[in-house]
């Protein structure tokens, strides 16, 4: 296989140094699963996003952590879409990404520079609190307690809370059956804040999470009853999404800025 090309995006910011970083590789086809991991192990970002055309503004996409494969990743997906209409030639004003278990997300460029992406609703199931979650919320005691597909969601009493939260990495790891741990309140000047937890995944803490907020914003639009809502991410690097709940769908919005472009030298086989 020759040399790929690879770009580094800050998705879900106006600005480089924000938001979440995700790499893009576009190939011709997907190589070995072995490689795409050893990849994004390499890159150590959230997500490395591995993309192919597969026709006119028809792509296939898939995530890897620096552990694993993923189902579903927002800000890669962003960052995929912003690299294809900035340096890949895409004219089209739809794009759509196949995935393996996601079904198909739809991009769609808008005026200002941000894009909009329209992901299933992942619809929030109340719970009883788990066993040794005020352990992992260092004490704190949640006001509620949701289950996603694949995340456990807390809400705190306010955006204080949710900031100065130290969660306890080695009991959130070891949650059984989930991604990572969702924690919500209302915001100061946003409809929600948030932040999110991923230990098992390789990531102790994502900086903005796209997926996530297929859960949050059903979640709010309920508690708001709303159906537009202004979303922050408050980790060190934050980000800002807009969100709107459609029927099935979630719409997110946001922007992405090219970081860096280069070569993965790979190497021949002997």
């Amino acid at each position: 296989m020759h040399n790929l090309p690879i770009y580094q995006v800050d998705a879900f910011a106006d600005k480089v140094f924000s938001g979440n970083p995700a790499a893009v590789v576009p190939v011709p086809e997907f190589p070995s699963d072995e490689l795409m991991q050893n990849i994004a192990t390499e890159n150590n970002l959230s997500e490395t996003a591995f993309v192919t055309i597969n026709g006119p503004g028809k792509f296939n996409i898939r995530w890897f952590t620096p552990a694993m494969e993923v189902r579903l990743c927002g800000h890669a997906t962003l960052a995929a879409a912003h690299i294809l209409y900035k340096s890949g030639g895409e004219t089209l004003n739809k794009m759509r990404f196949k995935t393996r278990e996601a079904g198909t997300i739809v991009v769609v460029p808008n005026d200002d520079g941000s894009y909009s992406m329209d992901f299933p609703v992942d619809k929030p199931e109340k719970i009883r609190s788990p066993k040794g979650l005020r352990g992992i919320l260092g004490g704190i005691k949640p006001l509620e307690v949701y289950a996603g597909i694949d995340d456990l969601i807390v809400v705190l009493k306010n955006q204080s809370q949710v900031e100065k939260l130290n969660p306890n990495f080695p009991m959130l790891a070891a949650l059984k059956k989930r991604r990572g741990l969702l924690v919500t309140a209302p915001g100061k000047k946003h409809d929600f804040v948030s932040r999110c937890f991923f230990p098992a995944y390789g990531i102790d803490e994502d900086p903005v999470t796209g997926s996530a907020h297929t859960v949050l914003t059903p979640l709010w639009a309920g508690k708001l009853g709303k159906k537009k809502l202004k979303a922050r991410q408050i980790s060190t690097r934050g980000g800002d999404i807009d969100c709107q709940l459609r029927g099935k769908k979630v719409r997110l919005t946001g922007q992405a800025i090219t970081y860096m472009t280069g070569q993965i030298v790979l190497q021949p086989k002997a």
